[in-house]
């Protein structure tokens, strides 16, 4: 029977010395406090997922059901948009995630 991850078991997977420099960087800009969200198709039975970091109108999210990380929107403070079921390491997100932002900083036209 599945049992929702504890603070101390989900700080135990987000340790940014793990991280190298530019994930580092990133980690530091965009981390919270981790925080139960909720999110209504698989959240409930938990108490909500937890969110650790906050970017723009997305979050970072541990699923526990999956044991992984995700990234989802969210249009009110404090409820996940969409469920997702990535099995990540917060590593392998925040590495997606600078990548994604280089790729799209590379499109920009000169100048800006």
């Amino acid at each position: 029977m599945w049992t929702p991850i504890t603070l101390a078991e989900l700080n135990s997977l987000i340790k940014p010395e793990k991280f190298d420099l530019s994930v580092k960087q990133l980690w530091e800009l965009i981390k919270t406090e981790p925080e139960k969200w909720q999110e209504s198709k698989y959240g409930n039975k938990g108490g909500g997922f937890w969110v650790v970091a906050i970017f723009g109108k997305k979050v970072i999210w541990y699923n526990d059901i999956e044991e992984g990380f995700n990234i989802s929107s969210y249009t009110v403070y404090g409820k996940i948009d969409y469920y997702y079921c990535n099995q990540d390491k917060l590593k392998h997100v925040l590495i997606n995630l600078l990548n994604h932002k280089k790729s799209f900083n590379r499109s920009e036209p000169e100048g800006l």
